[in-house]
């Protein structure tokens, strides 16, 4: 038997009629249309999720925890791994320094954000010399253990505590009066 055009036709149930609202009390859904009388929901365009006809929502009932912190710093994500395909792959010269730039123009990350972070993730075989914003210490053991080095800014001086602070401006008055 060969299928016609005449005879197509979908599955049963896979198509199913919308139910036409305001058409008759005897339909089900006649007069209000199934939305009850009068009040907000019962005209259009209205959209309150989470509303609950003036109590305080759920949502903001219930404690909040943690804190988003704004200023954070977001690494790209480099694993020693990738780094090692990509020198196999020939998209990085293992002779030159590998920074930030290099790894983009290279195409193994999108987006330097804040800096590159290397991770301890995978093996390295390659002699590299890095230039990051940061790495791990089983990352950092793994790129000297394999010959490479690797350049990291140098950590932000620690605040100073209250006496220390105290004592700088004690002498920074020293020092005005002095003149």
């Amino acid at each position: 038997m060969t299928t016609k055009l005449s005879d197509l036709h979908d599955n049963p149930g896979a198509r199913k009629k919308r139910v036409r609202v305001g058409r008759g009390i005897g339909s089900g859904v006649g007069k209000t249309s199934g939305r009850g009388q009068k009040g907000q929901t019962s005209r259009s365009g209205v959209a309150i999720k989470g509303f609950e006809g003036g109590q305080m929502p759920l949502h903001m009932r219930i404690p909040k925890r943690g804190f988003n912190n704004i200023f954070r710093k977001d690494y790209a994500v480099l694993n020693l791994g990738t780094l090692q395909s990509a020198i196999d792959a020939e998209r990085i010269d293992p002779g030159q320094v590998i920074d930030a730039q290099a790894l983009v123009d290279g195409g193994i990350i999108t987006h330097a954000r804040d800096g590159v972070r290397l991770l301890g993730v995978g093996t390295l075989t390659a002699k590299v010399n890095l230039k990051l914003a940061g790495a791990s210490a089983t990352a950092k053991a793994a790129v000297e253990a394999a010959g490479g080095s690797i350049e990291l800014p140098a950590p932000a001086p620690a605040p100073l505590t209250k006496d220390e602070a105290r004592a700088a401006r004690a002498a920074a008055r020293a020092a005005k009066t002095a003149k």
